[in-house]
């Protein structure tokens, strides 16, 4: 094997592994990652499994991860009356969470809501139906990319199997 077909194999493997940690920590971006993984393994086997209309199968459940990301979260914004406080909460209390494990996981976005709402309200049943609505979206976003990047890897090991 050349050093630059194992230098694609590695940066494709390492992309793929933090883009897998980026369905579940909302900094890093992980269907776009995981997809320049495998558009970095397709390139070290010369497209020879994963070609041209795999890839952009890929890019466009990619594109679709993203997208649904944004709606999910507009969805618990827009629908409980969160405000923009309400959302860095909830994305602060889910980075916060991942430190107390699945518990933390799941209540993290919900406190960081409802503190980043206290913070421009100071009701506290407004401040709990938008905690509600953001960990809600994020809960209903973190799903389907979940699901969008099993389909990803699905589809590259049937592809590099074939």
């Amino acid at each position: 094997m050349e050093p630059v077909t194992i230098v694609l194999w590695v940066a494709a493997g390492v992309l793929i592994v933090i883009g897998a940690l980026g369905l579940i920590l909302p900094i890093l971006p992980g269907a776009p990652l995981m997809f320049l993984g495998a558009l970095l393994a397709a390139w070290a086997e010369g497209f020879a499994y994963i070609g041209l209309w795999t890839l952009i199968g890929l890019g466009a459940l990619s594109a679709l991860a993203v997208a649904v990301d944004f709606i999910a979260g507009a969805f618990g914004v827009n629908r409980f009356g969160a405000s923009g406080r309400a959302v860095t909460g909830a994305t602060l209390g889910a980075i916060v969470g991942l430190f107390f494990g699945v518990v933390g996981v799941l209540v993290g976005p919900f406190v960081g809501a409802v503190i980043g709402e206290l913070s421009v309200r100071r009701n506290l049943a407004a401040a709990g139906r938008a905690g509600f609505g953001v960990a809600l979206g994020l809960a209903l976003g973190t799903a389907a990319k979940l699901a969008i990047a099993f389909t990803m890897i699905g589809i590259i090991v049937v592809m590099r199997l074939l």
